[in-house]
């Protein structure tokens, strides 16, 4: 494990992490909501810092990235741990696990070592390196050394998230991240709040961030039943993408499957392509996926 980034310290051997827009109070010897950064004795640790957690050589396309390098593949790995509660996470069991609880991963992997790993497969067509499976975020100095590495190796970086960072350590991300996959869980606060655990403004703020900037950004929208597949809602969504983004930024409209804690019954084809021809209004780069 190594020092943390972005926490202040406070009385009492207490620290607030500043990473995310939770801002957690972490007393000595406790972890934030992300499990994963410690505070021991007034320092904040990564617990997660070298734990691999899942590895594998993936279509770009699964990431999904439709519109960046097409037809290429990008060396995938993950670790643990996450900054928000999903009702729905696909990845729970590495989302929710803590660097005790985890007996399947890999542990004191060098950044070096994956850039290794890359650029091994780089003759099975692999471009680069993407941050993905979990939370990107709550591994950040992870990340970050990795990524350095890889850029200055000639590979790709690649971060598939949640979008929910604070602005400070996202834009230390911007010059090492070439192409961003951002998850936009909902179309309101109440959603974010209820099914996430978390709020939806951040989210909106790292969206704009990315695309100022001009990294390659794409979208994925998971439609929930009963949750956030009100036609008028997506649709004003689909608004704010257009005038706050541009019209062509892609947007990934899937499907949703019953996991984790949320029973709801799987989205029927009918309504993704309902909300397909209405995003077709708007967007120029719309796709459907999970079906």
């Amino acid at each position: 494990m190594v020092e943390a980034s972005f926490y202040r310290k406070t009385d009492n051997n207490g620290v607030i992490c500043d990473l995310c827009p939770h801002h957690c109070k972490i007393q000595d010897g406790k972890t934030g909501i992300c499990k994963v950064r410690k505070n021991e004795g007034g320092t904040l640790y990564s617990m997660n810092y070298g734990v691999i957690s899942s590895a594998a050589l993936d279509p770009i396309e699964k990431k999904p990235l439709f519109n960046f390098m097409s037809g290429s593949y990008i060396f995938s790995i993950g670790s643990i741990g996450c900054n928000l509660g999903c009702l729905f996470c696909q990845n729970w069991k590495i989302a929710t696990a803590d660097e005790e609880t985890v007996k399947f991963s890999e542990k004191n992997v060098p950044p070096a070592a994956i850039v290794e790993a890359a650029l091994n497969t780089m003759d099975r067509g692999n471009v680069g390196i993407a941050y993905t499976y979990n939370e990107p975020t709550v591994w950040f100095e992870y990340m970050r050394d990795i990524a350095t590495l890889a850029k200055e190796a000639g590979l790709v970086n690649v971060m598939v998230s949640n979008g929910y960072i604070e602005q400070e350590p996202l834009r230390q991300l911007l010059p090492l991240i070439n192409a961003f996959n951002i998850d936009l869980k909902g179309y309101s606060n109440d959603f974010y709040k209820n099914l996430t655990k978390s709020t939806i403004a951040p989210v909106l703020a790292t969206l704009k961030t990315i695309a100022s900037n001009g990294n390659h950004l794409e979208i994925a929208y998971l439609v929930i039943p009963g949750e956030n597949d009100d036609a008028v809602e997506f649709e004003k969504t689909v608004r704010w993408i257009k005038d706050e983004l541009g019209d062509k930024i892609p947007l990934h409209i899937n499907r949703y499957f019953p996991c984790h804690k949320l029973k709801n019954p799987p989205t029927s084809i009918e309504k993704i392509q309902e909300l397909y021809t209405i995003a077709g209004r708007y967007l120029k780069n719309v796709y459907m996926g999970n079906v």
